[in-house]
């Protein structure tokens, strides 16, 4: 039998309804452990976010919209106390050394291509964001490989200027993933693909 959460059931949600919650529960509990375990590799730590996560729902219930997407909501939640506990763990040399262990255990090509994925998603949104000029600068460098002469030369400015465009643009870009979690993933995460990608976008030597 399919399962699907309606309107009505986010209505009863909000009302304080039980049957409701544990609907969603059962719906969505999967989902949400699946989602930590990308982030934390840990079986413990993945069902103590599932907890969390359904806990925040039922105190937070009454500001729902009865329309919108229940597993948007859970998603949002959970990767943000997923990169709430990692930034915790990283206080503790103990608790940073058993995530490296969970880690390299679960290590797969199919994790590095999501965070990747997603890493490179939300870079593109912060770019969309950037001053023309900025954003025109840094898709010469970072995406066509044009040294900062080059790109000098094709826009009639200096390479200062190109140098001055390219720092304000990274520094942008740089504290947007910091805002989202990301810095800290990128210290966790010891995979090929999204190692490039970091380096593609900051530290390619020109």
């Amino acid at each position: 039998m399919q399962h699907r959460i309606t309107s009505a059931d986010i209505r009863n949600l909000i009302g304080g309804d039980e049957a409701a919650f544990r609907k969603i529960y059962y719906v969505h509990s999967e989902q949400v452990y699946q989602l930590a375990f990308r982030f934390l590799k840990s079986p413990v730590w993945s069902e103590e976010i599932v907890q969390d996560v359904f806990l925040k729902l039922w105190l937070n219930r009454e500001g729902l919209d009865e329309s919108g997407n229940t597993w948007f909501y859970l998603y949002v939640i959970t990767k943000r106390l997923c990169l709430n506990r990692i930034r915790e763990i990283r206080k503790s040399t103990l608790l940073f050394d058993e995530l490296m262990h969970h880690l390299e255990q679960a290590h797969n090509r199919t994790e590095e291509e999501f965070f990747a994925a997603d890493m490179d998603r939300q870079a593109q949104e912060i770019i969309a964001t950037l001053p023309q000029q900025q954003r025109l600068v840094f898709n010469l460098s970072r995406m066509e490989g044009l040294s900062h002469k080059e790109i000098a030369k094709q826009l009639g400015v200096s390479p200062n200027t190109v140098k001055n465009h390219m720092v304000q643009a990274l520094k942008t870009l740089k504290n947007a993933l910091h805002q989202s979690g990301y810095t800290y993933l990128i210290g966790l995460l010891c995979c090929q693909q999204v190692t490039h990608w970091i380096y593609s976008f900051f530290f390619m030597p020109h």
